[in-house]
């Protein structure tokens, strides 16, 4: 590894002490642990330890989350079926703060790639619903595309700022991910441009950027809602004094104790000289020297506001397109309607006919329903397909989410020729009735196909197919 700079040993020692820091030194020597959640979505906890191809081991503090050891798992067929999702296992720890009830709305604010807000997304239930939002286009793109692979519904993602968001969504969440940008410290043993990237410079100006985004937060959030604060750093400034100054901003706001099973594995806050917060060790702390992980930093924020009654909610608030969304023709007609209700009819065993709705000229499949009017969203729900001439084309999200509901299911074992063939892209021979059927991998969705005379015309997408 790279030689760590001299002004953030200087840090370090201070925090940690030197036999702490010696420890901590050690830590960055060693190879980094490997971690993934199952999508309880797609597959119980239970089905996936019975098929798992690689070692396993329980990750303490999260449900669904367990230690692997398998090279290239980004190829593997578990991971295209959205099965898993790799993510590094104390980055997990923020979601696990509270108990997350299942018809909450949540907003993720800083949520690429979508680690956080998939796992948020597994504990909410068919009436809650995750708006994930990423400020930068590009990362936004990766954002949606791992809630596509993981066949999440009830989910908008949007690519907005957080003064935006606010704007937007003023009292809108019962809870707030706040994973702020930070300088990175946790990340230097496997990120080594973190370490290029930082100074303590960069410190202060993530500090003033995290007390910003928190002020958003704020009111986007509920009256008696919860901010879970997070970064992968160790700095107090970007972490107990960010904390310290926030709540000396907002007295109607109080720290609480994250739940047990983080607060055991992972230690307390750190007090630092003029802290008006009498109660800082209840923000936790992560290091790479003391568990199995990467160094995390999370607080949970809690609003002491009386709630008041949700306003009532605007049903269907895509039934009927905005002038603004109007093309050349409107995107609702009754001939629009009847080609995506015969498709589904035709395709899925049972649906739910008042989630299915418009964005525009686009057919989504949203149960929720929150009003986004006026909401510029990257995506909304499930996009179920695209209108040609009375004719419905599915879109691989549709069969990502929808899979486990369709009629015509071809069941594809995971180190099948078929499956190969079909990552890359080939046509199969099936033994299926001709129209449009999905492709599953021990149950769960990779992808569809249309099926004419016993063969399977390949519809997965050409960015995700495999390599020769």
């Amino acid at each position: 590894m790279k030689q760590l700079p001299t002004e953030f040993i200087s840090r370090m020692r201070a925090l940690l002490g030197d036999e702490g820091y010696g420890r901590y030194e050690k830590a960055l020597s060693e190879p980094p642990s490997r971690a993934l959640r199952v999508n309880t979505e797609k597959i119980s906890l239970e089905e996936f330890e019975v098929i798992a191809p690689f070692p396993i081991e329980k990750i303490p503090y999260v449900e669904n989350g367990y230690f692997f050891d398998c090279d290239r798992i980004g190829n593997h067929p578990f991971h295209h079926a959205g099965m898993i999702y790799v993510q590094e296992s104390a980055a997990m720890m923020p979601a696990e703060c509270l108990d997350i009830q299942p018809d909450w709305k949540i907003l993720d604010l800083c949520a690429a790639p979508g680690g956080k807000s998939t796992q948020l997304k597994n504990k909410l239930g068919n009436k809650g619903v995750l708006v994930s939002n990423e400020i930068i286009s590009s990362r936004c793109k990766i954002l949606a595309s791992n809630i596509e692979r993981l066949g999440l519904i009830n989910t908008v993602t949007t690519c907005l700022s957080p003064e935006k968001i606010a704007a937007l969504f003023k009292k809108t969440f019962d809870m707030i991910m706040v994973d702020a940008p930070c300088s990175g410290e946790g990340m230097f043993r496997k990120e080594e441009i973190a370490i290029d990237e930082w100074s303590e410079g960069n410190v202060k100006m993530c500090a003033e950027r995290q007390a910003e985004i928190l002020e958003n937060a704020v009111k986007a959030l509920k009256d008696g809602g919860y901010i879970v604060y997070s970064t992968c750093t160790f700095s107090l400034e970007e972490n107990e004094m960010t904390v310290d100054k926030f709540l000396s901003r907002h007295p109607d706001f109080e720290l609480l104790p994250v739940k047990a099973e983080v607060r055991e594995t992972s230690e307390d806050g750190i007090a630092f000289d003029g802290c008006g917060c009498d109660h800082l060790s209840y923000t936790r702390r992560f290091y790479p020297h003391t568990g199995k992980g990467e160094g995390q930093f999370m607080a949970l924020l809690h609003s002491k506001s009386e709630p008041c009654e949700d306003s009532p909610h605007r049903a269907n608030a895509y039934s009927k397109p905005r002038k603004s969304e109007r093309g050349t023709r409107a995107a609702n007609t009754s001939t629009d309607t009847c080609a995506v209700t015969d498709f589904l009819d035709a395709v899925l065993v049972s649906y739910d006919k008042s989630a299915v709705k418009f964005k525009g000229e686009a057919p989504i499949y949203f149960p929720s329903e929150i009003s986004l009017d006026g909401v510029p969203t990257f995506t909304c729900g499930v996009l179920i397909g695209e209108i040609k001439k009375n004719y419905l084309l599915p879109h691989h999200s549709f069969f990502m989410a929808m899979g486990s509901l369709f009629r015509n299911k071809i069941d594809l074992l995971p180190d099948s020729e078929e499956l190969k063939k079909y990552l890359h892209g080939e046509e199969i021979e099936v033994g299926a009735p001709d129209g449009w059927a999905v492709i599953t991998v021990c149950g769960c969705a990779v992808g569809g196909v249309k099926v004419v005379s016993g063969v399977a015309k390949n519809h997965y997408p050409k960015g995700l197919r495999t390599k020769a």
